[in-house]
């Protein structure tokens, strides 16, 4: 039996704790039949953390992620937080992770699956065969910048101000991840930035290309402006393999790509901080999709993206790549064989709950395993 390998897990608002649910069952799956032991705690953030605490995390919340292997992040906000102060709405408590874990790099990859490309808003022949990398940067730029805030002018008018900001070592780290993970797949980096029209824009390309020319010879890189970047995706996606780019543009094109496969509920993410001496970082992972409060307890959420989110922990966080590759190749094979949550039903297909494409994703493991 290995090790254990220790996870906090966070379910949050809306769908959260539905989604998070059915990781708990691929991990039992893999626990029973892969001889893996994971220790599992729960603990809130988000709005119910302010229900409970006042505050959107905890120092307690943020001593345990900070000791774990990993954090599983299931989704936060609604709007029965909307008229919390600024300082402690849910969405804070991600952010407080973020920076103090110091989470960098997030990784939001873009899969079309054969399955799904009949579902995405594009033509079948743009987005067939999709697979991009977003490597977008986490706890630097517009939204930690200073000074910010809104200050009332002399002339009676108001003025909200967010600072661009980027150091030479913030840009280098971040990029770095970009061209490791190319290497592991088609070996071609694009760095979108505006350099054309900000100075934090030319910083950064000239950093990336930097990295590159001292450390990644062996990776094709290319420079690209974000605003290209975004009419890119739309166009031509499959011209991409790893994007990297700031936090601000990387917020915009992952969520652009994200549509590319057809539903923001089949997309994972990671957020990865740096490497310790014994070669561990801290790491957390969380779909892209926001807490739908909407559907909330009522069993119909996609867990698509929170199950390829913890495909994303095993793969990063414990090195268990084959086992990653089985829990993707289950989702995969879940999808061909027609079952469909709402968010991604297409005419001919199986409407399936939450649990019921959670029972489906098992089923297809065993299949596997067999």
């Amino acid at each position: 039996m290995a090790s254990n390998r220790s996870l906090l897990v966070l379910p949050g608002d809306g769908i959260g704790a539905e989604a998070m649910a059915e990781i708990r069952r691929v991990i039992g799956w893999l626990e029973t039949n892969r001889s893996l032991s994971f220790d599992l705690d729960e603990d809130l953030v988000g709005g119910c953390s302010i229900d409970a605490h006042g505050v959107p995390v905890t120092d307690a919340v943020m001593d345990k992620a900070m000791a774990v292997d990993a954090v599983l992040l299931g989704a936060v906000g609604g709007p029965k937080w909307d008229d919390v102060d600024f300082s402690i709405r849910p969405e804070q408590g991600l952010l407080r992770l973020r920076k103090e874990m110091e989470l960098f790099a997030n990784l939001r990859p873009a899969v079309c699956f054969e399955a799904l490309a009949d579902a995405s808003s594009l033509k079948r022949d743009v987005v067939a065969g999709l697979d991009i990398m977003i490597v977008r940067e986490l706890t630097g730029g517009v939204y930690f910048g200073e000074p910010r805030g809104i200050t009332d002018l002399p002339d009676g008018q108001r003025q909200g101000v967010n600072t661009q900001v980027y150091t030479t070592e913030e840009i280098r780290r971040v990029c770095r991840v970009a061209f490791d993970i190319a290497k592991a797949r088609d070996s071609r980096v694009t760095s979108a930035e505006k350099a054309n029209v900000m100075e934090s824009g030319i910083l950064w390309r000239e950093e990336a290309q930097w990295v590159h020319d001292n450390e990644y010879q062996d990776v094709e890189l290319s420079h690209m402006y974000a605003d290209n970047c975004a009419m890119q995706l739309v166009r031509w996606p499959k011209q991409f393999d790893v994007i990297v780019t700031d936090n601000l543009f990387g917020d915009i094109l992952s969520d652009a790509a994200a549509m590319l496969t057809g539903s923001l509920g089949m997309l994972p993410s990671a957020s990865l901080g740096g490497t310790d001496e014994n070669g561990k970082r801290k790491a957390m992972y969380e779909p892209v999709h926001g807490s739908a409060p909407d559907i909330a307890g009522q069993n119909k959420a996609n867990p698509i993206a929170s199950i390829m989110s913890f495909a994303m922990a095993l793969r990063y966080s414990f090195d268990l790549g084959d086992e990653a590759d089985l829990v993707e190749k289950a989702v995969e094979n879940v999808l061909a064989s027609g079952y469909r949550t709402g968010d991604i039903m297409q005419p001919g297909m199986t409407d399936v709950s939450t649990t019921g494409m959670g029972d489906a994703i098992l089923a297809a493991l065993d299949n596997l395993a067999a």
